[in-house]
């Protein structure tokens, strides 16, 4: 199966799920985070809202006001990260996803500690399936981004033994699951 087709197959299977199911295994997720060493010391968060129901990581928003939270805006082709906090005004873009409003102060990857990746689907070695856009494989491959840590966010169902990959695409450190947090040897 290519990566269309996969993609395609993967976000029917994401969307047949009950909101029941969604919430259910998006809480598992959001607790194996919570046990994760990496999580625990992260001081400056980068992570994404929840968009066609990817795994919605909003109760650690929200368990979690002191850490500093990172959330995307599309730039161009570009991700430009903005310090967010609950309750802080969000806007829809152009693909329907929720961002932080762009006058939020931005945050450099200087300050950043971990990056929860949202993943249609993910495989052992650590490849990510996205939407097609490329924008975290943009991000990732460049040089100052490289020494990050990495952690892939996927329902257990799309964690995939391997995936089709193409000479851009980027390994990611780590998976998460609702079931468990594979690392990967990169």
């Amino acid at each position: 199966m290519n990566k269309v087709e996969l993609r395609r197959s993967l976000l029917s299977r994401r969307q047949a799920l009950s909101p029941q199911q969604w919430q259910e295994q998006s809480q598992k997720i959001c607790d194996q985070l919570q046990s994760c060493s990496a999580f625990q010391q992260a001081k400056t968060i980068l992570a994404y809202f929840s968009y066609r129901q990817e795994p919605d990581l909003g109760s650690l928003f929200t368990s979690y006001p002191q850490k500093h939270w990172g959330l995307p805006r599309c730039q161009g082709q570009e991700l430009a990260w903005h310090n967010w906090q609950p309750g802080v005004a969000t806007t829809t873009n152009r693909y329907g996803i929720l961002e932080p409003e762009a006058d939020l102060p931005l945050i450099s990857v200087e300050q950043v500690d971990l990056i929860l990746v949202p993943c249609v689907g993910c495989d052992r070695r650590g490849y990510r399936l996205g939407y097609g856009g490329g924008y975290y494989d943009r991000l990732l491959s460049q040089s100052s981004w490289q020494t990050k840590p990495t952690l892939g966010i996927t329902f257990a169902f799309a964690y995939l033994q391997e995936l089709p990959i193409n000479p851009w695409d980027v390994k990611l450190q780590g998976i998460c699951t609702e079931e468990k947090i594979n690392f990967c040897v990169i």
